[in-house]
């Protein structure tokens, strides 16, 4: 019995230490009286009580006491971080401490505030953007033939490029006291997202002035001179901005980019100057081969000292018109059949003056940072809004497709093959654009979340690439067959642009998100980092110690919360709401504990050699990334009012992100630096073992029967996008053959039942005259079916293509041989 109910109050005690967030010297306070009063009641034998004494006062008298802890664990253990600890460059330094930390910190330390969540406001379009979406956008939609772009003309029509100029598409995130429409980060993404939908191409074209460009960097360092000559213009479109970033020799390591701009003087305008003159090489630029101005990035260098005594003075921006003497703008490259424009560009010995420089003279060397700042906001639009529209187009036309399309006398939408993958289709569309949301409603509020966006922009694009495949899947034939009619091809083919730009995504996965998170989003490991390089000696101890007490009791805190809710089945981990949604607020509450214990542990045995594992590092951020998607996904469905019909969306949403955190961290375990530390924290942090499974087929039936009917679950999946009903539109027949076959089932199954098949021999519409004649059908159900076939065919047939068409030559037929007859 006394063994019994020691255990129930340890397990208390461990209760009270993980949920209540205890500092040390409560948690040590109560765990003194709970082991007195259960000595002084005869619950320990002498040696059991012995040992229990000594386990609690070795670490409470060591961490307990000042000066004890000093000498033997605070300073030694600065003197091994100071030596052991990697120097940084600038330019990581930089990259780490762009942007700000959001709601992926609470994911990270591993108590996240549901309140928090929950609070954060649903980001909802102003006036002026709707407006902006029903008229032009609307209109441009209707305007797009991509065929036409990506096959005929190899660009947008220049009507086209004129509609988008006289619309201001150009200038989404300019002030209007520029001439632009000053659009909130939603409103942005919005746009992006509709045209995305129907055009890859046109879509790009659009995003890159409103990316990470000049018209961001001038808007945030920008003088007032540049600022008020250049705004205005790329707003409306008489100036076309690129950015060039990357060359040959450097790609993702943009920090060793090998231009220069050497600081000296020359004739500018008939005056002699200070100024730079460039040499560089650059491809892969969107828009520079139609770009009036170019953005450039490179290193400055004063070999004469005409600025200071520095001679390297760092990564610098400017912005520089493209037919400046000795600009060069290349041909074209060709990114997987899309159209939008993208090339080389190089310049030798190009003189620009000092009021070139983005932000003017006091902005030389700063170019790093001011690259990574705006980064950290500007990939958490563009890109991830394009995977958003690919997951909503492609769950709205396979949806329609799988149940319009008959094999076997049955929709191929009620396939459990087909089904699972439609599930995945739906739930990860609706992950998708809740990811895009929340992270949009921390833009919209002045947040730069690096981390979240780096997140949102690899995840985004990867489940993009997963429901565009999924979705070929399913469509067969009608998807690999290019032509006016594929509505999925192009989008199919433009997948690795997306996985590559902004941040390649093996990169961003392998060392940004989790390398870059660790160090914003842990509450300790920057204190002590910085309190082990102090010069003072004295204050940097007494820096650290505050830093590691803190650090302890954070990670002790941590695994007994992660103990305890392991142990309940996550029953004891805290949620905002009851019902069927309460459990995965909980299992979301027990993984972050999870996460916290594992990655404190990682990062403590590891140390600055951590940033060479990249496939540990790429595991942390799986599981990151995936708590942050599952989170989203429950506060989209609280801000939508918690409608019943979207329950299998985002059951099977939170479900799937659930159990690819549990892959992430056991996989973590199994790879521990440590083996056998791994199978003890295992233990400890999974104590019912890994229980968590992937959506079942009931969850995924669901989905799947709500992609293939017209629903309010449907249309709010698919928000946002260009549709239509007009059967001479590419996508529009879908929509059109989709009504007209629910109209015509109940007729198909009535005649099913009576064994009234068309025979093999006879003429659809001969069929329906026979039925009619012999009473089996109304003239009025007649139309019905001929109308509802007649649009099928339309949907299910493909384009074919001439020799002429397709700019090859005639095959010549071979001649037949004679046979000689021997006589």
């Amino acid at each position: 019995m006394n063994s019994l109910i020691f255990l129930v109050a340890l397990l208390a005690l461990i209760y009270a230490i993980g949920r209540h967030n205890l500092p040390f010297n409560k948690a040590a306070l109560v765990t003194a009286i709970f082991l007195v009063f259960f000595t002084l009641v005869d619950g320990f034998s002498f040696f059991w009580g012995l040992v229990a004494g000594l386990v609690f006062l070795v670490p409470a008298i060591l961490l307990g006491f000042t000066e004890i802890r000093l000498q033997y664990l605070s300073r030694p253990l600065r003197k091994r971080i100071k030596a052991v600890l990697p120097p940084m460059s600038d330019t990581e330094r930089d990259a780490i401490e762009a942007g700000t930390v959001w709601w992926e910190a609470e994911l990270f330390r591993g108590s996240p505030d549901w309140r928090q969540l929950q609070n954060y406001p649903k980001p909802q379009l102003n006036d002026d953007e709707q407006v902006f979406l029903d008229g032009p956008v609307e209109e441009l939609c209707k305007m797009i033939d991509d065929w036409d772009i990506t096959h005929n003309r190899m660009d947008l029509p220049e009507t086209m490029w004129t509609f988008l100029k006289k619309n201001l598409f150009f200038g989404m995130i300019i002030p209007k006291r520029y001439g632009g429409l000053e659009f909130t980060a939603l409103g942005h993404s919005a746009v992006v997202t509709k045209i995305g939908a129907r055009s890859i191409s046109a879509a790009v074209t659009v995003m890159v002035p409103n990316s990470l460009g000049p018209a961001e960097l001038l808007l945030h360092y920008g003088t007032k001179a540049q600022k008020d000559h250049y705004l205005p213009r790329l707003a409306d479109g008489r100036e076309i901005p690129c950015f060039a970033l990357t060359g040959p020799d450097a790609g993702s390591d943009a920090g060793s980019i090998p231009d220069t701009g050497i600081i000296c003087k020359d004739k500018f305008e008939g005056k002699e100057v200070l100024g730079l003159r460039l040499n560089w090489e650059k491809r892969y630029i969107t828009l520079g081969p139609v770009a009036t101005v170019l953005g450039l990035a490179f290193k400055a260098y004063d070999p004469d000292g005409l600025l200071g005594e520095e001679s390297e003075l760092g990564i610098t921006c400017a912005l520089i018109p493209t037919d400046t003497k000795g600009v060069t703008i290349g041909n074209r490259h060709f990114p997987m059949n899309s159209a939008f424009m993208n090339g080389p560009n190089s310049g030798k010995d190009v003189f620009i003056p000092m009021e070139y420089v983005i932000g003017g003279e006091a902005n030389i060397g700063k170019g790093w940072r001011m690259l990574v700042e705006s980064l950290s906001a500007g990939r958490g639009i563009s890109l991830p809004a394009v995977g958003a529209a690919a997951g909503k187009a492609c769950a709205r036309t396979t949806g329609a497709y799988a149940r319009i399309r008959h094999q076997f006398n049955t929709s191929i939408g009620k396939f459990e093959g087909v089904e699972e993958a439609l599930a995945r289709i739906g739930g990860m569309a609706y992950m998708m654009d809740a990811g895009r949301l929340l992270t949009l409603a921390a833009l919209d509020s002045g947040e730069k979340p690096s981390v979240v966006t780096a997140i949102l922009k690899y995840y985004n694009t990867e489940h993009m690439r997963q429901v565009i495949n999924d979705a070929m899947d399913i469509h067969g034939g009608k998807g690999i067959c290019m032509g006016p009619s594929n509505y999925l091809g192009r989008s199919y083919q433009s997948v690795p642009v997306g996985i590559t730009v902004e941040g390649a995504n093996i990169l961003t996965r392998s060392m940004i998100i989790f390398g870059q998170g660790a160090i914003r989003c842990h509450p300790y490991l920057v204190k002590e980092m910085e309190s082990a390089m102090m010069i003072d000696q004295s204050a940097g101890e007494k820096a650290f110690d505050r830093a590691l007490c803190g650090h302890m009791t954070y990670f002790v805190t941590n695994l007994c919360r992660a103990f305890i809710y392991g142990l309940s089945g996550s029953h004891f981990a805290p949620s905002p709401v009851s019902g069927r949604m309460a459990n995965y607020y909980q299992r979301l509450g027990q993984m972050s504990a999870v996460f916290a214990v594992t990655s404190d542990l990682a990062l403590m045995i590891l140390g600055g050699a951590f940033k060479r594992k990249e496939m540990l590092s790429g595991r942390f951020a799986d599981a990151l990334g995936y708590m942050f998607y599952a989170s989203a996904v429950l506060k989209k469905f609280e801000d939508d009012g918690r409608p019943r019909t979207d329950l299998p969306l985002v059951e099977w949403a939170a479900k799937y992100c659930l159990y690819e955190i549990q892959v992430a961290l056991d996989e973590v375990l199994r790879n521990f630096p440590i083996k056998w530390l791994g199978v003890l924290v295992r233990t400890v942090v999974f104590p019912l073992g890994m229980s968590l499974r992937q959506p079942n087929n009931s969850v995924s039936h669901r989905v799947a029967a709500l992609l293939i009917k017209p629903g309010e679950a449907r249309d709010r999946l698919t928000e946002g996008l260009y549709i239509s009903d007009d059967a001479d539109d590419i996508t529009g027949c879908l929509e059109d053959a989709l009504k007209k076959c629910i109209l015509a089932e109940p007729i198909e199954r009535r005649l099913r039942a009576g064994a009234l098949r068309k025979p093999d021999l006879q003429d659809y519409q001969q069929w329906l005259e026979t039925l009619c004649a012999e009473d089996h059908l109304s003239e009025e159900e007649a139309d019905i079916l001929k109308a509802a076939q007649l649009a099928t065919r339309k949907v299910i047939m493909v384009d074919d293509f001439t020799p002429a068409e397709m700019g090859a030559k005639p095959m010549k037929k071979p001649r037949a041989k004679r046979k000689t007859i021997k006589k």
